[in-house]
């Protein structure tokens, strides 16, 4: 939990409060947007919770928060009540896993119950409560890492529950050495009959998307929606490997036909498939401007 004495002073008064450990990292803003905003470069509550839908996404917010930088004044009774609703769902049968982890500076994980075993995408905190919800969800028969830097807890929930990990071979470190299944090259591989992994480098060199039922993009940091922007973007500033190799990948990308991106970082986006598709050429335009 937060430290109330180091409440933010942007804070308006009342039970929810973000202290002065706040990264900046978006999490409860995209969660809980009716509450939370930013001010100074950090978050804090600008709305107290006004009614039971908006109290609850306020706490998956302070459970989802990397950082422990959302607490509340009074000792929330219900907080059991928001740590079952984890993993929340998306739709169908995808799920955001929430708990972000602060090694993964807060990226977004999610979780794919599917037929032939289920997957989770990218590594939340290995937190109890989760645990338990995806131990009755059935497991994990695959974690499926997009690139290197969201890997957080990915160790503790292979070991936990003997998942296969998935990662492009080019993002390979000491600490996923031992990931079981490492892809090579550049060519699409087939998980299942209705899953795709792309690789794309460009943010990193062995950076991958995961495509699922031609529905579901899980983008980790290739690709986002941006607030500012009011588009679909890359991230420019945090490219590590080649922008111009981003560019490559984008384009290819862009044959794919997808109705959701679900980032590591930055916003999702929901649109039919025309949309989608104006979107991605809208942002390859952008890309090609600002390198």
């Amino acid at each position: 939990m937060a430290n109330l004495k180091l409440r933010r002073t942007q804070n308006v008064n009342g039970d929810f409060y973000v202290d002065t450990s706040c990264i900046d990292c978006d999490t409860c803003r995209w969660m809980a947007p009716e509450v939370f905003y930013r001010a100074d470069e950090q978050s804090a509550v600008y709305q107290q919770p006004t009614n039971a839908t908006e109290r609850l996404t306020s706490l998956q917010a302070l459970l989802a928060c990397p950082t422990s930088s959302i607490g509340t004044v009074e000792k929330p009774q219900d907080i059991k009540i928001a740590q079952e609703t984890f993993p929340i769902l998306v739709e169908e049968n995808v799920y955001h896993c929430g708990y972000h982890s602060e090694k993964s500076y807060a990226a977004a994980s999610y979780f794919i119950q599917h037929p032939e075993g289920n997957i989770l995408v990218d590594s939340p905190r290995f937190t109890p409560p989760l645990v338990k919800r995806l131990e009755e969800m059935g497991g994990i028969r695959y974690m499926y890492l997009t690139h290197r830097d969201d890997i957080a807890d990915h160790q503790k929930f292979a070991e936990y529950f003997q998942c296969q990990r998935i990662l492009h071979a080019d993002d390979i470190s000491a600490d996923t050495r031992n990931v079981e299944i490492q892809l090579t090259g550049v060519e699409p591989f087939t998980l299942t009959e209705d899953i795709l992994i792309i690789p794309v480098p460009g943010h990193s060199k062995g950076h991958t998307v995961l495509l699922y039922k031609n529905k579901f993009l899980f983008t980790g940091d290739h690709l986002a929606w941006s607030e500012n922007l009011y588009q679909l973007n890359a991230f420019r500033d945090f490219c590590w490997y080649s922008w111009t190799e981003q560019i490559k990948s984008m384009r290819k990308l862009a044959n794919y036909s997808f109705e959701w991106v679900l980032p590591g970082h930055g916003r999702r986006f929901h649109a039919d498939v025309e949309t989608m598709h104006q979107q991605m050429h809208k942002c390859i335009e952008l890309m090609e401007v600002v390198k």
